[in-house]
């Protein structure tokens, strides 16, 4: 899977993004939609593995966006994070995201595509800061991944290559944890096997979160 591109500001040394960027489109506005019906619905059978870039539609999908319609616009640069709009569909969508600051596997070195993660929130759906995270590698079905901050670990719900909080009343605590702490650590292990620890910077975040809060009220 081909994520785009992503750039490295060489004089600051922040992660910028390319406006035209796929993976944004489809992880803020295909496989975040998929989340939010899990989340529903948590007891229902999840949907078979498949690419975020062209993820199976909820039981009431979202009309495609017209070619160019949902790309995101910069509004900011915060520390380690960016932060983002996009209108998918005429539906606004804002969301900040970062790459991680340091990434390992085991066993090392193991090949995997970009990893993102994300907090986003859709006004018309009435969801707000919704954490989600792409992996770069496929998950065998109906396993967890997680996240660690402040000596908190919160088990993540995953499919194909992306994961989301898999307990959704507790994802306000983990924002709010986020805006306060220094960093995160993220864990999951591929299909094939590999288990892979990413650290997250957060720093920036409670600026680029208040931003996109300010644009999504």
């Amino acid at each position: 899977m081909t994520c785009g591109k992503i750039a490295s500001d060489g004089a600051t040394g922040r992660w910028t993004i390319s406006l035209a960027l796929p993976v944004i489109i489809a992880a803020s506005f295909g496989f975040l939609g998929a989340a939010s019906a899990q989340q529903e619905a948590p007891a229902a059978k999840p949907p078979a593995a498949q690419k975020p870039a062209a993820p199976k539609p909820a039981a009431t999908p979202a009309p495609a966006p017209a070619a160019g319609a949902a790309q995101p616009t910069l509004l900011g640069q915060f520390g380690d994070w960016g932060a983002y709009t996009a209108t998918p569909g005429g539906k606004k969508v804002c969301f900040v995201l970062a790459k991680p600051a340091s990434s390992s596997t085991s066993p090392p070195n193991r090949p995997r595509d970009p990893t993102y993660m994300f907090v986003s929130s859709r006004p018309a759906e009435k969801v707000k800061d919704e954490v989600s995270i792409i992996f770069g590698y496929g998950f065998k079905p109906n396993t967890d991944a997680s996240v660690e901050v402040a000596g908190a670990s919160y088990a993540m719900y995953t499919q194909a290559d992306g994961a989301w909080v898999k307990n959704a009343a507790e994802e306000p605590r983990l924002v709010e944890t986020m805006r306060k702490g220094q960093d995160l650590k993220v864990k999951g292990t591929s299909a094939k096997g590999t288990a892979s620890t990413d650290i997250y910077s957060l720093k920036g975040l409670p600026q680029a979160l208040d931003r996109v809060g300010q644009e999504c009220r």
